[in-house]
């Protein structure tokens, strides 16, 4: 007599995790950080730069959308709710403001033209890369590159802020000046190293290496 077949026990069988929704706390904290970007521009901007109370605003809203931006990682990560809409969303939203501070500045005759383009080719470059490698492996943020977002935030907020109405404005004015340009000189070198380590991921990747073998075969 055959012994029949075990059922399956349904709470044994590992149920899929759903995807998280794109309509959550953390997308909605980056599309505030986006739509937050054109009202800096407008109070670093009115009245040529020159009116102090909006340079203390703008410095304001500067500050709450870079912690807007350190809140909804946090909270994606904690809670689960990484979206393919975050993942992009978020790095354009960091640009967009950054590029805004530096152009608007730049605009304003407070930070040379060159400053803001080396920095703009590097931070998009370094974005366009990023996708340009992404079927070969993702590449994490390093310490460097969160060493260059601390300094480019403290070099900006300082231009940003009236400086010349400052106690001692020349001094603030040095500070502003060494800071931005240690986030300059880290933002190159970083950038450097991530294009190397883009170009070896590339090179070495199991996705190229399949390609080669299939050269090869044909080649044999």
């Amino acid at each position: 007599m055959s012994e029949s077949a075990p059922h399956p026990d349904p709470a044994a069988t590992p149920v899929p995790t759903p995807a998280p929704s794109p309509w959550n706390l953390p997308n909605a904290l980056t599309v505030a950080r986006i739509l937050l970007v054109p009202v800096y521009g407008w109070l670093l901007l009115f009245d040529g730069g020159a009116h102090v109370g909006m340079r203390w605003w703008a410095a304001a809203v500067l500050c709450i959308a870079t912690a807007t931006d350190r809140v909804d990682g946090d909270l994606a990560r904690r809670r689960g709710l990484i979206t393919n809409f975050g993942k992009i969303a978020d790095p354009i939203a960091d640009k967009t403001l950054m590029g805004m501070a530096f152009v608007g500045l730049s605009v304003l005759g407070d930070l040379p033209w060159w400053v803001t383009i080396v920095v703009l080719v590097r931070e998009w470059g370094v974005t366009v890369l990023r996708f340009w490698v992404i079927r070969h492996g993702v590449m994490p943020a390093g310490r460097g590159g969160k060493v260059k977002t601390t300094l480019q935030f403290f070099g900006l907020l300082l231009y940003t802020l009236p400086l010349w109405s400052f106690a001692g404005a020349d001094a603030w004015e040095l500070a502003a000046k060494i800071v931005l340009g240690l986030a300059v000189l880290v933002t190159v070198v970083t950038g450097i190293d991530i294009v190397v380590k883009a170009l070896r991921m590339r090179q070495n990747s199991e996705r190229t290496a399949m390609k080669r073998a299939r050269r090869a075969a044909r080649r044999g």
